[in-house]
């Protein structure tokens, strides 16, 4: 998906939930790795230019707003959903690639 993404334009910026904000979504085991890690492992990828933490819906529609973004890319599973930024962008949906999810894994995982 990221390899798609950076596709679509010269500039790909990474938007991540903040540690405490995956907790409030999705409860206090989450998430499974911090986020100076997931923004680490995330930068390491070749087709990422810029991560960015986000500790709510507000900092990330002033971030699309001040950097001018041009396109939003998200999975196809935020169809009908509201997406952040969307009233400052155009989003792309991106179709699913397999069925991986680290809820799914974390579910399975014998913690």
């Amino acid at each position: 998906m990221l390899e798609k993404a950076k596709s679509r334009g010269d500039v790909l910026i990474v938007g991540i939930d903040s540690d405490a904000r995956v907790r409030k979504l999705k409860g206090t085991n989450r998430p499974f790795n911090n986020e100076q890690d997931r923004s680490e492992f995330l930068r390491s990828i070749k087709f990422v230019d810029e991560v960015f933490v986000f500790d709510s819906e507000d900092e990330m529609e002033d971030l699309v707003l001040s950097l001018g973004i041009d396109e939003i890319v998200v999975g196809e599973e935020y169809k009908g959903r509201r997406v952040v930024g969307s009233r400052h962008a155009p989003v792309f949906f991106f179709p699913r690639i397999g069925d991986y999810s680290t809820s799914k894994i974390l579910g399975s995982a014998d913690i």
